[in-house]
């Protein structure tokens, strides 16, 4: 099992950045793919991206350009680089994990709001 802790919450002006950070820990070296998914009020869970073990990554189309998913050096830590936020982008973002033989792992989520 995987735990993930996300932080990065805000309140940020159409326009803006934020950068969203998980940290891992427990099962992280049986990790292979990593991602953050959201979900705004009234509406469904959706990906937002992912980066699996050799880096390859995958973007909602709604993001792309906008939004840079990474892992850290110690592969324990990860990161959503949001910017031109718009009032859209409103949700609370969830990081994820996945690893071998296992569930998916959450965290608990982190707020973030886009409005002027």
């Amino acid at each position: 099992q995987v735990q993930l802790v996300e932080s990065g919450a805000g309140l940020v002006q159409p326009g803006g950045s934020l950068r969203l950070s998980c940290a891992a820990s427990g099962r992280i070296f049986s990790i292979n793919a990593m991602g953050w998914y959201r979900q705004a009020p009234g509406k469904e869970r959706e990906l937002v991206a992912v980066i699996r073990l050799g880096g390859s990554t995958t973007y909602a189309d709604s993001v792309k350009g906008r939004f840079t998913i990474s892992r850290g050096n110690a592969k324990n830590t990860l990161y959503l680089q949001m910017n031109s936020l718009k009032p859209e982008d409103t949700a609370v973002y969830y990081c994820t994990a996945d690893v071998e033989s296992g569930p998916r792992s959450w965290g608990q989520g982190t707020q973030v709001t886009v409005s002027s």
